[in-house]
């Protein structure tokens, strides 16, 4: 069984209010486990029908980053330090695109994760692995999650 995650309203990858942004969501189909699923639009591209690799790497960026965040409920927010990419093969717009991200290893205040891009065939098509560290607590106490608009949003509110 998975569990939606929360997104907010202005990010880039998830932000549903962002005119520009992708609207993914992300599911926690295990404990330590994201993905999502997309079709990335044209306006998207680098070269003809490839998805541009700044793209590829927010997106890898922020399926990591979800791994670890938790039940969405009490957040847990972390910046990425560093962010190891390997492309495989082009990524296409105008396909769906399976995302995956899981936890390598817990430290406390940082963490590694693995993240991946495949094709409808299960074909991996971009990789990464990221160094993880928490966002101090003080950095975010104040802020109103809701006024963020921080929740899981229904189908009516994603369109």
């Amino acid at each position: 069984m998975s569990t939606r995650q929360p997104n907010s309203k202005y990010c880039f990858i998830c932000g549903m209010e962002n005119p520009v942004g992708l609207h993914l969501h992300f599911e926690e189909t295990a404990p330590g486990e994201v993905t999502a699923d997309c079709v990335v639009a044209e306006k998207y591209q680098g070269y003809p029908g490839i998805v541009h690799g700044g793209i590829v790497a927010a997106m890898l960026d922020e399926i990591s980053g979800r791994a670890l965040m938790g039940d969405g409920l009490h957040p847990r927010f972390m910046y990425t330090a560093r962010l190891n990419i390997r492309y495989r093969k082009h990524v296409p717009v105008g396909e769906l695109l399976h995302l995956v991200g899981k936890v390598k290893k817990d430290r406390g205040r940082s963490a590694t994760a693995y993240a991946a891009i495949s094709d409808k065939d299960g074909n991996v098509l971009a990789e990464g692995e990221s160094l993880l560290v928490d966002v101090p607590a003080d950095v975010y106490r104040d802020v109103d999650l809701e006024e963020f608009g921080w929740k899981v949003y229904t189908e009516e509110e994603s369109a």
